[in-house]
């Protein structure tokens, strides 16, 4: 690539960095990495249910259920569930977008019927009725039946009406019950009840949205909070952030350099949600769920939910119980070899982290390669069975030190032309439902500082255009990618049902997002 004005930033250049709270150095590290491309991982294997997958028996779910809820009683519980929900609804409603700039003649595409066909099951159906009558003098059926197709759209999608189009992800209505519709937010609440409840009926959640839904989106989620909380007899501790501008990411022309505006100054863009490690590390709990915001189920579908939402925190404060004894026990004037031999297998078998020792490793150099992997957070994530949804997966892979870990890959991470990781890819028996609990403390209970955590190497880069023009774009690496690279990790299979996500309006059609079925 060409690379004149090698490196040299204006004084609006900096001037822009500083504003949005980018420094000189961070701007250079994504330049360079630009330039460069960012490596595919070296896959060893990919994580399987003989080796890298936890598969739960019933019997073994006992204790560690147990140990979650004695946690979750104890004077000590500090639980947090984090939701990242600064996605707009434009992406669901996607195909219904060509119909606001076509005519009346234009034949309606296979899933924009399927749309119009199934209009009364939605959730939101009920408003979008109340919106046609009070603005076209139409219910929603007879604007069907006159084809005016397009205004339905009009009133659905934009300010004309509901505004759903530019409404966030997390405020649309999901699901319908017999006196109530709620949305994906407020199911995130009900749930969340569930299983992060403390002694006192506390439940602290905290969601991510996009500066321009904040005051929206708080408003969706007070209108709501009472209801849900004398149902459930809880108290809501609800708090919320934005994406930090400081960690927008700059962009390079296909010749190399800075991509530009019309106007000269720096193309500036949102670096992905990895750029949330951010946010998450200002959170105060020990323990944090993650799951994103359209993945949820009526309550007639949250029993399994529920229950491997506590199972996964029960095997994190099990593994994050032993963590902390070894460690205490390496703070000891003297390990024992056969201890320190212990600790080794613990992380291979338990953790998959096989070091990169031989015979010649003296036992200084084993106590501090050992203390190196076991001193991080941690992370248990549920996996579920891959039946063709898209999303990350499991697998084990060399570090740059040479011994291995337990990573979730996305597609663009992998080395598509190594015929043997290509074909670890394609029969991956498992995928990432973006389903974890993290520990994020010491064993001394000091927060751990998370950026000291991230791979930046393992960033995202793709093409895209803006106005007409080509750009090479910049992701900061994955919230649960490499954002958790250096994080000790459990993968754990839950089951399919706990995995609903809604990518797109057509997807709450299926079963699991409708109402529960009436027996025949």
């Amino acid at each position: 690539m060409n690379t004149d004005q090698d490196n040299q930033w204006s004084a609006s250049d900096l001037e822009q960095f500083a504003e949005a709270g980018i420094s000189e150095s961070e701007a250079m590290r994504q330049l360079k990495l630009l330039r460069e491309g960012a490596p595919f991982a070296d896959v060893v294997a990919a994580a399987t249910a003989e080796h890298g997958i936890m598969c739960i028996s019933r019997d073994e779910e006992v204790g560690y259920l147990e140990l979650w809820e004695q946690y979750r009683q104890s004077r000590n519980a500090s639980v947090l569930k984090f939701v990242p929900a600064s996605g707009a609804a434009s992406r669901m409603f996607k195909m219904l977008f060509p119909i606001l700039e076509s005519d009346e003649n234009t034949p309606l595409t296979e899933e924009q019927q399927t749309f119009f066909d199934h209009i009364e099951d939605f959730a939101f159906a009920q408003g979008l009725n109340e919106t046609t009558l009070r603005k076209a003098w139409m219910s929603v059926s007879k604007l069907m039946e006159t084809g005016r197709y397009k205004e339905l759209v009009e009133l659905l999608l934009t300010d004309k009406g509901m505004n759903y189009g530019a409404t966030p992800k997390g405020m649309i209505y999901f699901h319908r019950y017999d006196h109530e519709r709620r949305s994906a937010a407020v199911e995130h609440l009900v749930e969340g009840a569930y299983y992060i409840k403390d002694r006192n009926g506390n439940v602290a959640i905290h969601f991510t949205v996009s500066p321009s839904g904040l005051e929206q989106f708080k408003s969706h989620i007070e209108r709501y909070r009472p209801k849900v909380e004398d149902a459930l007899g809880v108290l809501f501790d609800i708090s919320y952030s934005t994406q930090s501008p400081s960690t927008d990411t700059i962009a390079i022309d296909l010749s190399g350099k800075p991509f530009r505006n019309e106007d000269g100054s720096l193309l500036l863009r949102p670096g992905g949600h990895g750029s949330l490690i951010k946010n998450l590390n200002e959170q105060e709990a020990e323990v944090i769920f993650i799951k994103n915001i359209d993945n949820v189920t009526p309550d007639y579908l949250k029993g399994n939910t529920i229950r491997y939402k506590k199972l996964l925190g029960g095997i994190l404060l099990a593994t994050v119980n032993q963590i902390k004894a070894y460690l205490e026990l390496l703070d000891r004037p003297r390990t024992s070899r056969t201890q320190l031999e212990e600790m080794q297998r613990f992380l291979k078998e338990k953790l998959c982290i096989e070091l990169n020792t031989n015979e010649e490793t003296s036992d200084k150099d084993l106590t501090h390669m050992i203390r190196e992997k076991l001193n991080r957070p941690v992370r248990v994530c549920g996996m579920v069975k891959n039946e063709g949804e898209p999303g990350g997966g499991p697998y084990i892979v060399r570090d740059a030190d040479g011994s291995t870990s337990l990573q979730i890959l996305e597609s663009s991470q992998i080395d598509k032309g190594n015929e043997r990781i290509r074909s670890l890819w394609q029969t991956n028996g498992f995928f990432n439902p973006v389903d974890l609990v993290c520990y994020t403390r010491n064993y001394k209970n000091e927060h751990f500082d998370l950026h000291s955590f991230v791979n930046h190497k393992s960033a995202f880069l793709s093409q895209k255009s803006k106005e007409g023009r080509e750009l090479i774009a910049l992701e900061h690496p994955g919230l649960w990618n490499g954002a958790m690279y250096y994080w000790n990790t459990l993968f754990v299979e839950v089951p399919a049902d706990t995995f609903t996500p809604v990518k797109t309006v057509l997807d709450l059609l299926r079963p699991e997002h409708q109402p529960i079925p009436m027996e025949s």
